[in-house]
Parts: C-alpha cells; structure tokens; sequence
C-alpha cells in the first residue's frame, strides 16, 4: 500500500473517530443533524481538500499547469521576438502584449491538459476510496452520504479552481516579464484598457472554470460507479476528447449544442467590444444542466450503493 493510502486510511479513521464500521442500526441512530453535523461536515471537508492537495500527482498536475505558460512564452520569446515577424494571429497577439499569453495557455490546455487534470481529481473521489478500502470509515461519519457526496464534489471544483488560477497567475506573470504589456487590442478590434483587458482575461479564466467543472461533475458520476479509481479516472478523460471529435465532425452538427465541450470554446466572446452574451449564456445553462444531471445521477448511485468493504 502507498504512503498516500495510509495517509488517506489514517484522515478517515480519525474523522470517523472508530477503527471499525458501524452496524446500519448504529449508523442510522447516530445519523443527526444541526451544529454536530455541520462540524463534521467542516471537518470533513478539510479532510478532503488535505487530501486532494496533498496528493503527489496532484501538485505535479498543477506543477505542470503552471510551466506551460513559462514553456510557451519562452518558446514565443525566443522564436518570435516582434509582433510584425508573421505567423498565426495569436502568436502576432501575444508577443505584441503579453496579457494574451494567458489566453494563449488557456487555448493549448483546455483541449486535453486541464480535462485530464480535473479527471484525475473528479475520477479517484469515490473510486479512490472504494479502491483502498476507506470508503467504509467515511460512511462511518453521521454526516451522511449526500452530504460525502456534495464534500466530493466541492473539492473537485477548488481544485479546479486551482487549476486555472495557477495556470492564469502564471501566464500573466511571464506575460508581463517577457513580452510588452500595454492597451489590449480586442478581437472586435477595439481597444480598452489595460485594467480592463485583464479584467475580461479574469472573466476567461471564470467560464473555464465553469466549464470544467462541469466535467468533474461528470467524473463524480463515473466514480460512483466502479471501485476501480484507473477506470473511472480513464473514462473521465476520454469522455471530452470523444466530445471534442463529436465536435469536429460537421455531418454531426445537429449534436454540436448539446455537447458540453463545444460550449468551452465561447470564452472568446468575452474579447469583443461590446460583450457578446449569446453563446456565454448557453454555454452556462449547458454547462448547469449537465452538472445538475451527473450530479443527480452519482447522487441515486451512491445513495443506494452496498457498501461492502
């Protein structure tokens, strides 16, 4: 067994406060609700976001969000030194301002980097458990399993959260030291500010973030289903890469709206002057209904999932 799961086994049997589980009698006498509850929810969650953040190939996945703008700026800095030298649009943007190195970051992960990221996340919140044996000292908490459930799923969208932050303080930061910063020049061709060109880059990194978490909703789902942390982690990430090939086929283009990932793409509405709300605005409803769906979906698994180990 790994360092990480007798780090995880020792977290649940501390919170669970027993070494064994209860019997369902016991477990539904000390079921409760009010200020007990809600402790032991805090401190369940604490528990969870330890773990999700202590985990190794976690801050290796947020180590690697966070060099891809330093590799890409360096690369850019260093191939395409002026704006006027040619090459695709974007690249003329990014070494003309370095504000748009972080929507260049942004366009290279969230194809394939970020979603596995988050699957990683999402996949192993109750697999992970199952898969080492602590799910039982969790359920052992009378803070019950809806309550587990939504505890799963608000650590996955902060670790989303992290993700993009990290990747976005990163991309502005090496922005700033390699290229020049001034006035943003927006798709629509007009310009504003500077303050408001990074404040329209903050609200990028905000639909991207809804976006993805949208996928850990997904991922939560699929967790519920295996005891296999591999399998669900898999399926999780394979699942927007074969939305992504929906998406790119346009024989299918009556699919394209209903496809979660085709909406992540609308962020670039948000460079255009005046705002355009349209596709943002479905890309939210979408991104909400599939959340709410997946979400019910693990819910009625996990609730009524035999717990046997």
């Amino acid at each position: 067994m790994s360092t990480a799961d007798l780090s995880r086994q020792t977290d649940r049997r501390a919170i669970a406060g027993t070494t064994d589980p209860p019997t369902p009698a016991s477990a539904r006498s000390e079921a409760g609700t009010g200020s007990a509850g809600s402790t032991l929810g805090l401190r369940l969650f604490g528990s969870e976001l330890g773990l999700v953040f202590r985990r190794r190939r976690n801050q290796a996945l947020l180590v690697l969000l966070g060099a891809i703008p330093v590799l890409v700026g360096t690369a850019l800095r260093l191939s395409t030194p002026r704006p006027d030298d040619g090459g695709p649009r974007l690249v003329a943007q990014v070494t003309g301002n370095g504000v748009f190195l972080t929507v260049g970051s942004l366009f290279f992960v969230l194809p394939l980097i970020l979603p596995l990221a988050v699957s990683v996340v999402s996949g192993d919140a109750i697999a992970g458990e199952a898969g080492t044996g602590t799910l039982r000292y969790l359920l052992a908490v009378p803070a019950g399993r809806t309550r587990l459930l939504l505890v799963k799923y608000v650590s996955s969208v902060v670790f989303c959260v992290a993700a993009v932050a990290t990747l976005t303080a990163t991309a502005l930061v090496t922005g700033l030291l390699l290229f020049p910063v001034g006035p943003v020049t927006l798709l629509s061709g007009s310009t504003v500010s500077l303050g408001a060109g990074t404040l329209r880059l903050l609200l990028i990194a905000l639909y991207i973030t809804a976006g993805v978490a949208t996928l850990a909703a997904i991922g939560l789902a699929v967790s519920t289903v295996t005891d296999s942390p591999i399998a669900a982690i898999t399926t999780t990430a394979v699942l927007p890469v074969f939305s992504q090939v929906i998406d790119a086929v346009p024989q299918l283009g009556w699919a394209h709206p209903y496809l979660f990932s085709h909406w992540w793409y609308s962020y670039d509405d948000l460079l255009r002057a005046p705002i355009v709300t349209d596709h943002i605005t479905r890309g939210l409803l979408t991104f909400a209904a599939y959340t709410l769906v997946f979400g019910s979906l693990a819910w009625a698994r996990f609730t009524s999932k035999d717990i046997t180990c």
